[in-house]
């Protein structure tokens, strides 16, 4: 299972030079990116950003002393942080050490039976909690398992089960296992979901199925049109997934390919439902305004994605080669990556992993490994959001003002300054925050509790005041009406007796 291994950092509140403290490198790197940085305004506008990670290194096959690699299509990091290379074209498992400095073995074959065997074209690669190596050997329509060294455990293949159909032709392409050793997998024309295999092998069925949507006006034209029409016009099937990573939790998180450009990553529970959140803008799907942004028009694609911890998962678009990160709550933290010839862009990513503070992405047209490191920046929005995950809203004050020193116009650090303030009862500031983050969902919320408060620490004097309304009103009614009424009746008596 993918996993990030978290460097803790310290938790008490920045200093105001802390927070400017962004070393020369990191800053010269940043401004000569081959990319843009950007998010979205609450008008879901481009708003530019700091770059929250820059390119640091390429790692071709060439670079560690063996031969290219050709047309790779997946990468694993190993609970040991060993990292595994499916490199597709060559029928080979390369796995490489922490650093990505050297070869620690090639997998390419393995003996069963006492006979020898091999891959053809691994699309997919996977490396269990407890340390066996699932290979999702396509070509040869099985799941290959072995220990870490290569020696043959089982082969999961041809699924069996009345709701598969009679033709079903099992070809995997991606491979994930959980806690429990469930084998989940991603294969080709598999539109139902994405298919389970129990530890022992057994195919327990479909998950996670993607329901599609038909509008009322399609489901009229469809009762109108022709045989002929109908069989013309598009096919109202599931949307096959992409990716695949699972969290510590046993959640499954899965990308897709949206045509609508809304959702293209699933949080998936036991039970196969999505119970991801889509944050304040309801959208999980990379660029909002399609069209707006970029050399490309249409939705982003995405084509993986990796649990990173804390809530905070990245998703990979191969249309424009960008990175999209989001927290647990759906919020869009930071955007970079692009396509390109220049170092640090891409050209067909296909994979993507996290290393310590480092994300790494798998290109499988120029054949290697492209590294990115966190700037100040990056990591500032990383901590902050790890610290409200943990619930440590106060502790995640110092990260957020560290974030506008930086940045600012940062919706997400003036939101999360404001729930943080809000969690710690200082609900004027809240508001200020929470107006400037745009965001009235929790601008409300702090509003009734200052209200609420206004009115509470007032109550005595509120009291005092309608008590004192009351009792003039009374002493008005009993006393002081009568003696008006009582006063214009003399007054008009009089008034009438000299007009007589």
């Amino acid at each position: 299972m993918k996993k990030r291994v978290w460097i803790k950092r310290t938790i008490a509140s920045l200093t105001a030079g802390l927070m400017l403290a962004v070393s020369p490198a990191i800053t010269a790197l940043a401004e000569d990116l081959p990319y843009d940085t950007y998010n979205y305004d609450y008008r879901l506008n481009v708003v530019m950003t700091p770059a929250a990670y820059v390119p640091t290194r390429s790692v071709t096959g060439q670079d560690l002393g063996i031969d290219g690699f050709t047309e790779p299509q997946d990468l694993c990091v190993a609970p040991n942080g060993e990292i595994y290379v499916a490199d597709t074209k060559n029928s080979r498992i390369v796995v490489l050490n922490h650093n990505m400095t050297e070869v620690v073995r090639i997998i390419d074959s393995f003996v069963r039976d006492g006979q020898e065997d091999g891959f053809r074209m691994p699309q997919g690669v996977c490396v269990s909690e407890n340390e066996q190596l699932y290979v999702a050997d396509t070509d040869n329509k099985r799941i290959v398992v072995l220990t870490p060294e290569g020696e043959f455990i089982k082969i999961i293949d041809n699924p069996q089960s009345e709701i598969l159909e009679d033709d079903f032709d099992f070809t995997p392409l991606k491979v994930a296992v959980d806690y429990a050793d469930r084998v989940y997998v991603i294969a080709k024309n598999a539109f139902e979901g994405i298919l389970v295999f129990e530890s022992n092998g057994q195919f327990t069925g479909y998950f996670g199925t993607i329901q599609v949507k038909i509008s009322l006006w399609e489901k009229f034209w469809r009762k109108l049109a022709s045989k002929e029409e109908r069989s013309r016009q598009q096919l109202f099937i599931p949307t096959e997934f992409t990716g695949i990573d699972i969290d510590s939790d046993g959640f499954v998180y899965a990308s897709n390919i949206d045509s609508d450009g809304v959702q293209g990553v699933r949080r998936l529970n036991p039970k196969g439902e999505d119970v991801i959140l889509k944050g304040d803008k309801a959208n999980l799907g990379g660029d909002i305004q399609i069209g707006t942004y970029g050399t490309y028009g249409g939705p982003s694609e995405f084509v993986d994605v990796v649990y990173r911890e804390k809530g905070i998962y990245s998703l990979l678009d191969r249309k424009r080669g960008r990175i999209f990160t989001y927290d647990r709550e759906g919020n869009l933290l930071y955007v970079f990556g692009g396509l390109g010839t220049q170092r640090g862009t891409f050209n067909t990513p296909v994979a993507i992993e996290v290393v310590d503070d480092q994300i790494i992405v798998l290109d499988a047209y120029q054949a290697s490994i492209l590294s990115f490191g966190e700037t100040d920046y990056g990591a500032l929005i990383n901590d902050a959001v790890a610290l409200r995950f943990d619930g440590d809203e106060a502790l995640a004050i110092g990260k957020w003002e560290a974030v506008l020193k930086l940045d600012e116009n940062n919706e997400l650090a003036n939101t999360g300054m404001g729930k943080a303030y809000l969690t710690a009862g200082d609900n004027a500031a809240a508001m200020k925050y929470l107006k400037l983050g745009m965001n009235r969902k929790y601008y409300s919320i702090a509003f009734k509790r200052y209200r609420n408060a206004i009115l509470k620490d007032n109550l005595n004097l509120i009291l005092t005041v309608v008590i004192a309304v009351i009792l003039l009103a009374v002493v008005y009614q009993k006393f002081l009406k009568k003696k008006f009424s009582i006063g214009r009746k003399k007054k008009g008596a009089r008034e009438g007796g000299l007009a007589q």
